[in-house]
């Protein structure tokens, strides 16, 4: 495992995110749910092929989740959520013109090199044996499932008909569906046949071909690691930065309705017009939107600094359309948006962390001091709906609450994988702690709930974590791309790994349907409404009144 170095361009970054979108877009549930749960297994398989003949891939990818777990052995919905992952994953690549413009125009040699890299570098790092035969496979998959997405046809294929494209998948299943390869030179010399194959039948560009088996052969890793375009990576580095140029939104798209905002950052352009979580974009500079991809709306909202963009803000509850003009700038993402003494009285004081970037400990360290100032006797840190971020970040912000012992330890396949990071002594803030945990605390969020509950230093309060416990690396490649490949796993301080499973808290609190958690700037409210704040406030003032 490497940490940062300053140059990010010669950089391999140690990340953990349960997402690792950028700031300006997000993933994310919807706040209620539109639909009953489907009652059967039937049912649940015709709503999510609605959703797929919608082009819903969001949609469908939810509902195949919920139904797998109800029904985890159904072999129908187990293929429905791998296809509408790559249908999803290929309509975001086409989106990018980063990828557009640049990779799929590579030549076939040019674009070979991009795989035989994405090939070494999963050999060589990643945290499990992933055999080349397994990698073209999921490519081959990834171009099968292309070859029904509007828009890669749209981009690709100009003149062919549907009967040559029906028969060239055909020969994709019938030929080289998990056709065996040795050695990266025989992956190599399938993915060159196939190229070339596709360009003589369907005149399909070398690039376009290459590059489904690279970023559809990642498919063969875990949901954590991918290959970039040079526009995600970054989006991946302004969100380990903490900075990026934009308007300062996160947003989600909703068939019909627009782009829902899940965030709404503080000092941001997009707060200064007056835009709000929950609001929908309908149109941007006057295009209409309701029916556009996240991406595509994305491509719309970017531009350079100083230039303006006009949106069309919906107010749900109202129905009411408002339009405001706002200049794109630097935007400064706050790790710790939320500051304040919620409990007076008893000296509660309570932070929000929505990330851990390279200015979280920074941040963590303004905050605690201008709490103590207000007279803080007890602390609720709040980690509900962090996804993760760098691993330095958190071990240094639990340094400032553990005074000895380890903090957390990484294992790889490599040696330079396997590190321990411990506390050093003489940390200012021995209070009583609370930290509050959803299904949406993941991975570093976790790192923090784990040493935490292990050197018996907090009370865990709310809902079991997501149970991502992984290290991802981010290794650059060329042309700006990069490779994100989990590494490594990380264990607590008494050696507990939690991937799959979750930390569960010391003091469970039922989920609320009033609690608006898709909403990541929602969390600024009265905390007597707030269930987990409330119990967290509880547990501190019996610990306060034991003292």
């Amino acid at each position: 495992m490497h940490p940062p170095f300053g140059l990010r361009s010669n950089s391999v970054w140690t990340y953990l995110a349960f997402l690792a979108l950028g700031w300006s877009v997000a993933f994310a549930p919807t706040a209620q749910a539109t639909e009953s749960e489907p009652a059967t297994e039937k049912a649940a398989i015709e709503r999510a092929a609605d959703f797929e003949r919608n082009r819903q891939w969001v949609d469908a990818i939810g509902l195949y989740e919920k139904a797998l777990k109800q029904w985890p052995e159904n072999p129908q919905l187990k293929y429905g959520l791998r296809r509408t992952r790559i249908q999803f994953s290929v309509d975001r690549r086409y989106a990018d013109k980063s990828y557009t413009d640049g990779l799929t125009a590579s030549s076939l040699d040019e674009s070979l090199v991009f795989l035989d890299d994405a090939l070494l570098k999963v050999r060589k790092y990643y945290v499990d044996t992933i055999s080349p035969t397994a990698f073209i496979a999921h490519g081959t998959e990834s171009l099968y499932v292309a070859l029904t997405n509007e828009k890669f046809l749209a981009k690709n294929v100009s003149s062919a008909s549907q009967r040559s494209i029906g028969a060239f998948r055909a020969m994709l299943r019938d030929r080289y569906w998990n056709r065996p390869c040795g050695s990266m030179e025989e992956a190599r010399m399938v993915v060159t046949e196939v190229a070339r194959s596709a360009y003589s039948e369907l005149r399909i560009a070398p690039g376009a071909i290459v590059m489904e088996y690279v970023f559809g052969g990642c498919n063969a890793l875990d949901e954590y690691s991918s290959f970039l375009t040079p526009g995600r990576l970054d989006d991946l580095y302004s969100n380990i930065e903490g900075e990026f140029v934009g308007i300062g939104i996160e947003m989600k798209a909703e068939a019909g309705k627009g782009m829902l905002l899940i965030n709404v950052l503080s000092e941001s352009p997009a707060e200064e017009g007056g835009a709000a979580p929950g609001d929908y974009i309908v149109a941007i500079d006057g295009i209409n939107c309701l029916n556009m991809s996240t991406e595509e709306a994305a491509q719309h909202l970017q531009g350079t600094p100083d230039s303006r963009v006009r949106l069309d803000l919906k107010n749900p509850r109202t129905e009411q359309i408002r339009q405001t003009e706002l200049s794109r700038r630097a935007v400064k993402v706050k790790s710790i948006p939320i500051v304040r003494i919620v409990d007076p009285a008893n000296g509660i004081g309570y932070i929000k962390m929505t990330g851990f970037q390279k200015n979280s400990a920074a941040e963590l360290d303004a905050a605690l001091k201008d709490l103590r100032s207000q007279g803080m006797q007890a602390l609720i840190w709040d980690l509900r709906g962090n996804p993760g971020g760098l691993l330095t970040a958190a071990v240094e912000v639990l340094d400032r609450f553990l005074d000895d012992g380890m903090i957390v330890s990484t294992k790889g396949r490599t040696q330079d994988q396997n590190w321990s990071y411990t506390a050093t002594r003489g940390n200012d803030w021995n209070v009583p702690l609370v930290i509050l945990v959803d299904g949406d605390s993941a991975s570093a969020s976790e790192i923090v709930a784990g040493a935490i509950h292990d050197h018996g230093r907090g009370v865990l309060v709310g809902r079991k974590t997501y149970g991502k416990w992984s290290v991802q690396s981010i290794l650059p490649g060329r042309s700006s791309t990069g490779l994100r490949l989990t590494t490594a796993k990380f264990y607590s301080p008494n050696g507990n790994t939690y991937g799959k499973i979750g930390v569960e808290p010391d003091v469970q609190v039922p989920a609320s349907s009033e609690q608006l958690t898709a909403y990541r700037g929602l969390r600024n409210e009265n905390p007597e409404d707030d269930q987990d704040l409330a119990a967290g406030m509880n547990s501190l003032r019996r610990q306060l009144a034991r003292r």
